[in-house]
């Protein structure tokens, strides 16, 4: 009840300073738009300060917003709610003390030679300790928050009843489903045991891979509301950024090859894209992957009709797109006709610009921008109601996270020759 409270609160205080700035622009003879009134920095801040309170699946929601590069949301947005990557309200030490006497023992100190109790980084489902152990181990140590897989099911459940409130979702649409999916994968994402498992799969599959560093799993240190492992340098990805356009270059290449593998040669994504979840070493040159919670299987099928689907549009073959598109599940049974055609110019768009580009420029946001303004079109008709089932949006999700990175870095890169290693496409095609 406290949280929903809190929710509560957070809506109210973003209406007043809509009243407040909406009397304030009226006085000065200008007639604003409710979004315009919405999305500022103060409202911004006020949301931001709210979940980074409420944490666990409220932060969430936050986390994917902030992956905006400043095409949906403007720039300076994007930029205060970007502080949701890593800025949790971090436990009190009396709390902390107390959660790790509980994992632990009451004497947990004296297995540590030192132990940082400022937390590094405070996410949405639990905070980061530095640790040095009696073996001379550097670890970095993520400890739950006490109660966040309670409230997992009561806070999706609230921020479902403020979308369907808010009247912004499409008219007919279902989010049961999505609500459904979210609890569970926060729910895996809060099992450490299970995160620890698959830091170790992802660890053995990389481990030919000079270009990646995954830590290793302290074993010894680990629960299922604690989570040990060797600590990696790095600095985060968005400050490379500033760096030379080769080596943004090679940066995105890299994570954009290993979604690939991962949907054509593991089968096995970790479908979280915040960009928190990547690190760059800069003294080894390596990518540095965190986070594997939000580990999924994709199935065989999924898979091989998205195969289909890449495959179709490099070679400019509109039926098989569409026939592709169709067993994904991306289209439904009852979507409009006009809806269905819409959706699939959007997707020529995509792969006409990879056929048409050798090398992909992130940095010209025309296309992010044509799209972007396209979907809003057809979610102002608020007809379409189709939700594509749960695997698909998650990999959608991760393909989408490594659009929005690759712009941030302003990369440039080789999408359609790195496609031809996977999918032994047909030459190009040139666009109509």
């Amino acid at each position: 009840m406290s949280r929903l409270a809190l929710f509560g609160g957070m809506a109210s205080g973003v209406l007043g300073g809509m009243l407040v700035d909406g009397a304030r622009q009226v006085a000065r003879g200008r007639r604003p738009s409710v979004s315009d009134l919405l999305l500022t920095p103060r409202n911004a801040l006020r949301v931001t300060q709210q979940l980074a309170h409420l944490r666990g699946a409220a932060m969430k929601v936050g986390q994917l917003i902030s992956m905006d590069t400043g095409e949906v949301l403007p720039s300076e947005l994007t930029e205060v709610l970007s502080r949701l990557r890593e800025d949790a309200q971090p436990m009190p030490a009396a709390q902390l003390n107390a959660t790790l006497k509980q994992q632990w023992g009451a004497d947990w100190r004296s297995r540590f030679a030192q132990f940082s109790a400022t937390p590094m980084a405070a996410a949405s489902i639990g905070q980061v300790h530095r640790a040095k152990t009696l073996d001379g181990r550097e670890l970095a140590i993520k400890i739950q928050y006490p109660g966040v897989r309670k409230s997992i099911d009561s806070d999706v459940d609230n921020v479902g009843t403020l979308l369907r409130l808010s009247g912004l979702l499409p008219k007919g649409l279902d989010i049961a489903p999505l609500l459904a999916a979210a609890k569970q994968q926060l729910h895996e994402e809060a099992d450490y045991g299970r995160e620890g498992e698959c830091l170790m799969t992802f660890r053995q599959l990389l481990e030919g891979s000079p270009e990646f560093l995954v830590p290793d799993l302290a074993a010894d240190f680990s629960t299922g509301h604690v989570l040990a492992m060797t600590y990696v340098k790095g600095v985060p990805i968005e400050a490379l950024a500033s760096h030379p356009q080769e080596l943004r270059d090679r940066v995105a290449t890299t994570l954009i090859e290993l979604v690939l593998r991962e949907m054509f040669e593991f089968q096995l994504m970790q479908s979280d894209p915040n960009f928190a979840n990547y690190r760059y070493d800069l003294a080894s040159s390596q990518m540095v992957l965190l986070d594997f919670g939000a580990t999924r299987h994709l199935s065989a099928n999924v898979v091989r009709q998205y195969r289909e689907l890449l495959k179709a549009g490099l070679a400019g073959n509109s039926d098989e797109v569409r026939t592709a598109a169709l067993a994904l599940g991306l289209f439904g049974e009852h979507m409009p006709h006009h809806h269905e055609r819409k959706l699939l110019e959007m997707a020529e768009l995509v792969f006409c610009a990879l056929r048409t580009n050798p090398v992909f420029d992130f940095s010209d946001n025309t296309l992010l921008s044509t799209l972007r303004d396209q979907g809003m079109m057809m979610a102002a008709e608020r007809e379409f109601g189709h939700v594509p089932p749960i695997d698909v949006l998650f990999l959608q999700r991760k393909i989408g996270g490594m659009y929005l990175l690759a712009s941030r870095l302003k990369a440039r890169v080789d999408i359609a020759g790195i496609l031809e290693q996977y999918l032994q496409s047909p030459a190009p095609v040139d666009c109509d």
